[in-house]
């Protein structure tokens, strides 16, 4: 591994040295020979100030990396052979259930804070211990204009949708490039079944269902009157409120399909033993609590903890959601067919 290859370089140049004026390698020497430290790769909005946060309760050198979702699933694929990296966070656990799939993850870890989870948040556990969440998103939920679209005319389910009175009105983001997007549509997948989910969004489509891109750009469209209704992670929905944007979010009575972030470890960790520390770090209150802040996480920060004795952002709504847990081995399974399929026939 690169960065072992480094310090162990160093060590064999004071082995030498120690040799040479001593006959023996110095304690200091050995100490010195590898130096602690930490690379994250994240798609996190408040990855910086955590990494930050780690390296000042510690001491521990933590470098982050910090790319969108895509782009970190691709540089850990691209360096299975050779891993730089420590650990590994982003939102979806259906996409990192593929790394582990692919032998890339740590198994068999149970942090030492792991009682702390809720029972929401140990649902979310797979079985192998191969990965952990930090808090909990809808991967989609209903964000409407009220001046435009009154609250007692949103759907409360998903066959809603598909009313005549929001033809040409939905907007949704593209699955192949929106991170939060295919898990919510591997839920509707898996609570229709595979045929009846396919069915559901070409009919969707028929009623003119938009895709865009990304958060951003389906935001826009509600704001713009493109669109009434728009189905998008209800954290950016959360973020767009507060920024004083005019609209409402929303939750299907017939689920809202769970996105949890979730923190892996390198099955061949450069430091196996600071990886295991900073995902407890992050799973304990102190790392909680610098998630939480908005200041630093932006949208991402505005999460359902997971964590017991951790109060949600006031401005997030808590109570009277139905999750829907999404299998991340049923759809990392089908994940790459479904874009293919979903690419073809409804975003073109």
């Amino acid at each position: 591994m690169k960065r072992n290859a480094k310090w162990m370089t160093a060590g064999l140049a004071t082995l030498t040295l120690g040799g040479i004026l001593a006959g023996t390698l110095p304690m200091a020497a050995m100490a010195a020979s590898h130096q602690q430290e930490l690379v994250l790769y994240s798609a996190q909005g408040y990855d910086m100030a955590m990494g930050a946060a780690f390296q000042k309760a510690t001491g521990i050198k933590t470098v982050v990396s910090d790319m969108s979702t895509g782009p970190v699933i691709s540089k850990v694929e691209a360096e299975r052979a050779n891993p730089h990296w420590d650990v590994v966070w982003f939102d979806g656990d259906s996409s990192m259930q593929s790394l582990d799939d692919q032998g890339l993850l740590l198994k068999g870890f149970t942090p030492n804070d792991f009682n702390n989870y809720t029972a929401l948040g140990k649902s979310l556990v797979p079985a192998d211990h191969a990965y952990f969440p930090g808090g909990v998103t809808a991967a989609a939920a209903f964000a409407y204009n009220p001046k435009v679209l009154p609250a007692k005319d949103v759907p409360t389910t998903l066959q809603g949708l598909l009313s005549p009175q929001f033809k040409n009105e939905i907007a949704m983001n593209d699955p192949s490039i929106s991170g939060p997007t295919y898990p919510f549509v591997a839920g509707v997948m898996q609570q229709m079944g595979l045929a009846k989910g396919k069915q559901f969004f070409l009919n969707l489509k028929k009623n003119g269902l938009h895709i865009y891109r990304t958060n951003k750009v389906t935001l826009s469209a509600l704001l713009h009157g493109r669109a009434k209704l728009i189905w998008i992670q209800d954290s950016a929905i959360t973020s767009a409120i507060q920024q004083g944007d005019p609209i409402a979010v929303a939750y299907p009575k017939s689920g809202t399909y769970t996105l949890p972030d979730v923190i892996g470890i390198d099955k061949y960790a450069p430091d196996m033993a600071v990886a295991k520390r900073f995902v407890e770090f992050v799973l304990s209150k102190q790392g909680q609590e610098v998630m939480i802040n908005p200041q630093n996480g932006g949208g991402d920060s505005y999460y359902n903890p997971v964590i017991k004795g951790i109060k949600p952002n006031p401005l997030r709504k808590q109570s009277g959601i139905n999750w829907v847990r999404v299998n991340p081995i049923q759809a990392a399974n089908v994940e790459n067919s479904v874009k293919a399929w979903f690419n073809t026939n409804i975003t073109y």
